[in-house]
């Protein structure tokens, strides 16, 4: 099979821009609000005026989108909203029950969407924004963002825990003094963030609904067949819990991209769930897998990294944006941990895929690959991974990076703060590198065919598969 039949092929079933089946779309309209009836319903506030970044009164959003995708032009406006929410209990795997209700909140949330409507695909994807760091981080954005503006998906972020809008109130009393989270210190944890998180995507019109006469329309008369959610490590554990307890009595979303984290997840239920997970997140899973079925799908990438080189630079753009400058050569943070930091395996492009696979596995019931898992040399807790001479592990998705190395990249560290998030990067030498590649032909012709082998596998989208071949033809392994 060539490239291009690959690319032909990975299109038609990837790339094609899912509706829902007629059937679909007329249940829902039939249910109506009483399918929704769990839920308090919420008043949206905005768009919320902003000044320019980098204003020194602080009235401008905090989180701003720092990705750049030539010709394609997005728009981003930020809205408060505010309302009562319940909070449940959360047994093991069960749908929970409402324990009280009337918490006030007042929180917001991050739109992005394309500026030209024709170039929208009718999938808005909604992010449990990742509080970690002590602040809000739309790290799947950082992650997938160029891939979502360049294929037309509506964004949403939501600030929906207390560690992140704690942090906006100190950032700018100003703009964001008056948001709560806690019914005013009433409520300790982050019990109210359940049903915050559905709040904002009952607040978006969808295909076939009316917009309310007194209701922003927060996605400018963009209307999604289908509505994903997505959340990265911490924020994946929250979606796991969502999913468990709180979806069945109220299913707002269509499907779920796990990132990173969460325990295991219900299948039972009838929605899509996607777990994408890094070699540093396998680390205490892989004693206990969750087995593929017709709900649930998992994905392991080998040689990546729970935090990696794209979120570092998207990091670093974004914070330098927010303080009004603009990098044009960003760089990762330098952590003193016991290994060199970063794998540079571009696990994001594993996750493009998955993301493209959730829409038509939704749209189509068409169901992703199932993906081989990356293979261990010790498998009871505490596991360890089977690794060739290099150190590489072995099994597992295996994009070219990884399977045509030219250094060590592992999810593994050790060391103070988050080093054991930071996975490794350690090049080979030049020696090594010259028994493995003795021509620069003989190193393109190897990534090549990894890659024209994901592409067909369903593992790495035709957009990615270019820019990884493109990578490889201007290195300069090979050159000796």
């Amino acid at each position: 099979m060539t490239t291009t039949d690959n690319s032909n092929s990975i299109r038609a079933h990837l790339a094609a821009r899912a509706v829902f089946p007629a059937l679909i779309m007329v249940i829902s309209l039939l249910l109506g609000n009483a399918a929704f009836a769990q839920v308090p319903p919420a008043q949206v506030i905005g768009p919320v005026p902003a000044a320019e970044h980098g204003d020194p009164g602080r009235n401008s959003q905090l989180n701003p989108n720092a990705i750049v995708v030539e010709g394609i032009d997005y728009i981003e406006e930020e809205y408060f909203i505010e309302g009562t929410a319940n909070r449940y209990t959360t047994p093991e795997l069960q749908t929970g029950e409402i324990t009280d209700s009337g918490h006030a909140y007042k929180t917001r949330f991050i739109v992005r969407r394309p500026a030209d409507a024709s170039h929208f695909n009718g999938t808005l994807v909604v992010e449990w924004n990742n509080v970690t760091g002590s602040r809000d981080l739309d790290i799947d954005w950082w992650q997938s963002g160029t891939h979502l503006m360049r294929e037309g998906y509506a964004f949403i972020a939501v600030s929906a825990q207390r560690v992140g809008v704690n942090h906006l109130r100190e950032w700018s009393a100003l703009r964001y003094g008056d948001l709560d989270v806690t019914h005013a210190g009433m409520v300790t944890d982050d019990a109210l963030s359940y049903d915050i998180f559905s709040a904002v995507a009952k607040a978006v019109t969808r295909q076939g609904e009316t917009l309310d006469a007194d209701a922003p329309d927060v996605l400018s008369g963009l209307r999604p067949s289908m509505i994903i959610a997505t959340g990265h490590s911490q924020s994946a554990s929250r979606l796991g819990i969502y999913i468990n307890n709180i979806h069945g009595l109220d299913p707002v979303y269509d499907g779920f991209m796990v990132h990173g984290g969460g325990g295991r997840i219900r299948d039972d239920q009838p929605v899509k769930i996607f777990r994408v997970m890094a070699e540093t997140d396998m680390v205490s899973r892989a004693a206990t897998p969750q087995p593929d079925s017709n709900h649930f799908r998992h994905w392991e990438v080998a040689g990546t990294s729970h935090v990696d080189v794209p979120f570092e630079l998207e990091f670093a753009m974004m914070t330098a944006l927010e303080e009004g400058r603009v990098l044009t050569d960003p760089q990762p943070r330098s952590p003193v941990c016991d290994r060199p930091t970063y794998s540079h395996v571009p696990f994001r492009h594993v996750m493009n895929a998955a993301f493209e696979h959730l829409r038509l596995w939704i749209a189509e019931d068409i169901p992703p690959p199932r993906a081989p898992a990356m293979l261990l040399a010790q498998s009871t807790a505490p596991v360890s991974f089977a690794r060739d001479q290099n150190g590489n592990v072995l099994g597992g998705i295996r994009l070219a990076e990884h399977a045509v190395p030219t250094a060590t990249n592992t999810g593994i560290n050790s060391g103070e703060s988050f080093c054991r998030l930071y996975g490794s990067h350690e090049p080979f030498t030049t020696d090594s590198l010259k028994t493995l590649y003795p021509t620069r032909q003989s190193y393109v012709d190897a990534v090549r065919q990894v890659v024209e082998q994901n592409v067909a596998d369903g593992f790495l989208l035709p957009a990615d598969a270019q820019e990884t071949l493109l990578k490889a033809e201007h290195s300069t392994i090979g050159q000796w």
